[in-house]
């Protein structure tokens, strides 16, 4: 057993110097000392829209250091009960090692210009009627475990509830390191089966629920919207309750007629505000739609087949007969369905996801 241990010990500290050498820490703190420069000088905060964007990158920056001196740390304190023989202790603290190693690896896949910022998404019914409502609360409420797991902010942007049960739609923004990256694992439909709790007669049924994960889109980002385009609607807001929840008819839905891209935003303060919050939803689907087509008529040139990223069935969660919860996409499955749905423990998901992701473009 002890032979083991030392084993796991030398490849989390390989795997530690291999993070130092493809993080580029000396270049990091670098660029850190720049940012913090930069921030120091006065009217710094003149431009807000700059500001905010050399804050974020700061502190995207800060929490890839920390990261490594946290993992660091860890494997000094293994080492340590590792030479005392406290083997309980040295394996735990080897377990948390190997977790924020697969953090860091994973960060470092992420190549999108995006990919470590923040991301809307949004969750709808599909086929099912009041089960795909239940189906995508269930969803719904699953990701806000998740991101916070992950320590992530969360801001609720529109959630409407459905005829009876569960939800008609939900978009937030999930704003964290990687935020983007990470859910983007997350886009495409996604299959339940179980005995419906709406049956009198309780059959099995088959529903669906699709997701949608855009990036938050930076300010000087140029996407041309003609207003001559756009129905904008004001409306009382209508939602699961809450004090966070608008009585007034603030709540605002902006439609581009061109396309027939619908957004609504429900949850802030003034009318004003939601509009600001919607033309942000709306820019970063417009821009995703735009880069979808570039992509779609590349891949005609090409002859590759493609289909619509909304019938892709990513993912199925099975409760009956059996509790399974499979990606199409990696294989990747797990028995323990309430770990997925009830605690939002996402991660094995999302890694396979993305080491399958960059094999397929190998």
């Amino acid at each position: 057993m002890a032979d083991e241990r030392t084993e796991q010990l030398d490849s989390l500290q390989n795997r530690l110097k291999q993070a130092e050498s493809y993080l580029q820490l000396e270049t990091k703190r670098k660029e850190l000392e720049k940012l913090d420069e930069a921030t120091s000088q006065p009217g710094f905060w003149d431009d807000t829209n700059k500001a905010q964007d050399i804050s974020r990158q700061a502190a995207l920056l800060r929490n890839t250091l920390a990261q490594y001196e946290k993992a660091e740390a860890l494997l000094a304190d293994a080492l340590a009960a590792q030479e005392l023989e406290m083997s309980e202790e040295a394996a735990s603290i080897a377990t948390e090692l190997d977790a924020l190693l697969s953090e860091i690896e994973l960060s470092s896949w992420f190549s999108g210009e995006y990919d470590h910022g923040d991301a809307i998404v949004s969750v709808n019914p599909g086929q099912g009627g009041l089960e795909a409502q239940d189906w995508a609360d269930m969803l719904y409420k699953m990701y806000l475990r998740y991101a916070q797991n992950k320590k992530f902010k969360v801001e609720v942007l529109d959630v409407t509830s459905g005829e009876v049960v569960g939800i008609d739609s939900a978009t937030f923004i999930v704003s964290g390191p990687d935020a983007y990256g990470l859910l983007r694992a997350e886009s495409g439909t996604h299959r339940l089966v179980r005995i419906s709790p709406t049956d009198e007669k309780k059959r099995r049924h088959t529903t669906f629920a699709g997701v949608e994960v855009l990036p938050v889109l930076p300010d000087d980002l140029e996407v041309e919207i003609n207003d001559a385009d756009l129905r904008i609607d004001v409306f009382r807001s209508s939602g699961p309750g809450g004090q966070s929840v608008n009585t007034t008819d603030s709540a605002v839905r902006i439609t581009h007629l061109p396309t027939n891209t619908v957004v609504s935003c429900q949850n802030e303060k003034s009318q004003l505000q939601n509009k600001e919050t919607a033309m942000k939803i709306l820019r970063s689907r417009l821009f995703e739609l735009e880069r979808a087509r570039r992509e779609a008529e590349i891949a005609t040139l090409r002859g590759d087949k493609t289909e619509a990223s909304w019938g892709n069935q990513i993912r199925n969660y099975v409760l009956y007969p059996y509790q399974l919860v499979k990606d199409v996409r990696t294989g990747h499955e797990t028995g323990n369905v309430d770990a997925v749905l009830e605690e939002g423990k996402l991660d094995p998901f999302i890694m396979a996801y993305h080491k399958w992701r960059l094999e397929s473009e190998d």
